[in-house]
């Protein structure tokens, strides 16, 4: 579906020269403080409601043949452009500032899907590689009766699926890859680390790894060797990669079925639909399950062997019961 977008009449008004000097004098300062040779001046999720209601933005647009509000877009971020360039650093921008029309100097970081980072090296773009369904670190690792929930989630499995030179690109235009951590819902520091590991793992061994010597097992492996490093270092991470995965569906005679799953093979799966706690003398999963008539909770933990090793997951089956679009 649509990503989810933060509506905010707070965008500067490009009609307004005094926005510009504001602008000089900030990004002045910024080249001055930092020596990477890049400024990112944004340019994602714009709001044109502001714009759209503005007499000086319908000025501009009469005056500078602009059709739309893409074209209002392109035209400010042509002139935020040059305002970077005069200060001796290169323009970088989100991938929407490709509708506006920039030359192929200025450098795109492709957030919204692969497609938009092969579309810019195309038009022979530089292009950071940053599609948020691998890379942003802020969405839910495991199920959101354990996360905090927000819109989408990108399990270890999924970062480490993440490929920086997509099929089609041109290569020589993709400078590399990055993650984003968000903090609109990260509190502190230790929440910090745990959003951060281990899937950054994940990501930084898709930036360094040739795509066909990559081996999810292999990888999987050396994270459980990090697990110890950040258990001696006290450093916060998540385990949720021990997590079982639930899908849930309708049978043809209306019930809910549950399917339980795992990113890591090797695991056996303990359930229970009675409020107990469930460990590896209850049922252990090996088909779908039905929840029982009279049943509120389904309890399930995962074990290697003997040892627990996933986190209890508390399911009521009334959000079973909502995930199947069952009323």
């Amino acid at each position: 579906g649509e990503l989810p977008q933060a509506i905010f009449d707070n965008n500067l008004c490009p009609a307004n020269e005094n926005v510009y000097r504001f602008l000089d004098d900030v990004i002045k300062e910024v080249a001055e403080l930092f020596p990477f040779p890049y400024i990112h001046m944004g340019g994602d999720e714009t709001s044109t409601n502001y714009w759209e209601k503005s007499a000086a933005v319908s000025s501009l647009m009469q005056r500078e043949n602009l059709q739309d509000m893409h074209a209002v877009q392109g035209y400010f971020s042509k002139r935020v452009k040059a305002l970077v360039e005069k200060n001796g650093k290169e323009f970088m921008g989100w991938d929407e500032i490709l509708t506006g029309g920039l030359p192929s100097d200025a450098a795109v970081m492709a957030w919204r899907k692969p497609e938009k980072g092969i579309e810019a090296s195309l038009k022979k773009h530089k292009v950071v590689m940053t599609p948020f369904t691998h890379t942003y670190l802020d969405l839910m690792q495991a199920d959101a009766i354990t996360e905090v929930p927000v819109y989408k989630e990108v399990r270890l499995n999924k970062a480490y699926q993440f490929e920086p030179i997509p099929e089609g690109a041109n290569t020589e235009q993709i400078m590399g890859g990055q993650a984003n951590l968000w903090t609109e819902q990260v509190y502190n520091i230790r929440q910090a680390e745990y959003m951060t590991w281990p899937r950054a793992m994940a990501i930084s061994e898709s930036l360094w790894s040739a795509k066909e010597t990559k081996n999810w097992p292999g990888f999987v492996s050396r994270v459980e060797k990090h697990f110890d490093r950040l258990d001696v270092s006290e450093t916060k991470y998540a385990r949720s990669v021990y997590d079982p995965i639930f899908s849930v569906s309708k049978s043809s005679g209306g019930q809910i079925q549950v399917s339980l799953s795992t990113e890591i093979d090797g695991l056996d799966i303990y359930y229970s639909f009675d409020n107990s706690f469930p460990d590896r003398f209850y049922p252990k999963y090996t088909q779908p399950l039905n929840p029982p008539s009279d049943a509120t909770l389904l309890r399930v933990i995962t074990y290697r062997g003997k040892q627990p090793v996933g986190r209890m997951q508390n399911m009521p089956v009334d959000e079973l019961m909502k995930r199947a679009g069952k009323k």
